[in-house]
């Protein structure tokens, strides 16, 4: 179970950082196209329609057509050098500090590590020490995600130098201010649903084998994924317009650009400009991309701190491996 069990023997901090950068890395590799489609939609101020001639992208699959059509299928894998980077130091931080933080509670505080709204609170701070040590990563991740043909950035070295170059170190903490404000609830509420989805799939199913546990973790990850990113996503929406500023020349073949002065102001200009729908351009591919990295992550990070505590002792049934 992810968290402090203090019933169950559990994994060190080091063996947490090891299953979390693992299961974020093979995640990443399967949810990348997802994720290049995510952030497309999310950058174009045109409304997703085909009902509207200027607009580049309407729907999933004509977007997978045109992106394969326009800049091939390496193009579904923009950016995922930095992107693993990301993941892998992010699921790191993430699980190293969930850990933690949920036994410290447990053992200096009346509550429960096991208790849904410890999972809340403790999910939500780890992700934002997690969000803080690998944001810079994230701004490079979307800005190849985002530049058409020709590229912009050829490579991670040349992208690294020319924005320090050109904007300036803080360019890197582009759209921090959304993305601290998003990440808490969004984290928070992903471990809160999971440890309550997991609690009534264990009260609705007895207790089963190693495989049905695993599948379990994927559904209980998928559902959770799904929930907390319906509720928190028009500010990924607001984070993603922030971090491509001054950015706006490589994005002139995708069609209108916009410029933004702060949280507040891209707020108020997608409201105004584009109407409510604005705030959840890209929620389709979002959604999908949410149930399936969310379902993976947990399930991966079970899998691989039951295989790091067999291997500790091949007696120990430690975690259970769902």
């Amino acid at each position: 179970m992810v968290g402090y069990d203090p019933e169950a023997k559990g994994v060190s901090p080091a063996e947490a950082a090891a299953a979390g950068s693992a299961s974020g890395l093979v995640t990443r590799v399967l949810i990348s196209p997802l994720d290049v489609l995510k952030i497309r939609f999310q950058l174009q101020i045109e409304q997703l329609s085909s009902r509207n001639p200027k607009a580049k992208y309407h729907s999933i699959l004509q977007a997978v057509r045109c992106i394969f059509r326009e800049e091939g299928l390496g193009a579904f894998w923009k950016g995922h050098v930095p992107a693993q980077f990301l993941s892998v130091g992010y699921g790191a931080v993430q699980f190293t500090a969930f850990e933690s933080l949920t036994e410290l509670v447990h053992n200096v505080t009346p509550y429960s590590a096991r208790d849904s709204f410890v999972h809340l609170v403790c999910g939500g701070l780890a992700a934002c020490t997690a969000t803080v040590a690998v944001q810079p990563v994230d701004t490079l991740r979307t800005r190849f995600a985002a530049q058409g043909e020709p590229k912009t950035y050829p490579n991670l070295r040349h992208a690294v130098v020319t924005m320090y170059q050109t904007e300036g170190p803080l360019t890197f903490y582009r759209g921090l201010t959304p993305t601290l404000i998003a990440i808490f609830p969004y984290a928070g509420l992903q471990f809160f649903f999971y440890n309550i989805l997991q609690q009534f799939s264990e009260w609705v199913i007895p207790a089963e084998g190693t495989k049905g546990g695993n599948i379990k973790n994927l559904v209980c990850g998928s559902c959770a994924g799904v929930i907390s990113k319906t509720l928190t996503y028009p500010l990924d929406v607001v984070k993603k317009r922030l971090q491509v500023g001054g950015f706006e020349h490589a994005r002139a073949a995708f069609g209108q650009v916009q410029t933004y002065r702060g949280f507040l102001d891209c707020m108020r200009q997608i409201r105004r400009q584009e109407g409510p729908g604005g705030f959840f351009k890209g929620l389709s591919p979002s959604l999908l991309k949410a149930a399936c990295s969310t379902g993976l992550i947990f399930f991966w990070y079970e899998l691989f701190c039951s295989l790091l505590c067999a291997l500790k002792s091949p007696d120990n049934t430690g975690r259970k491996g769902g």
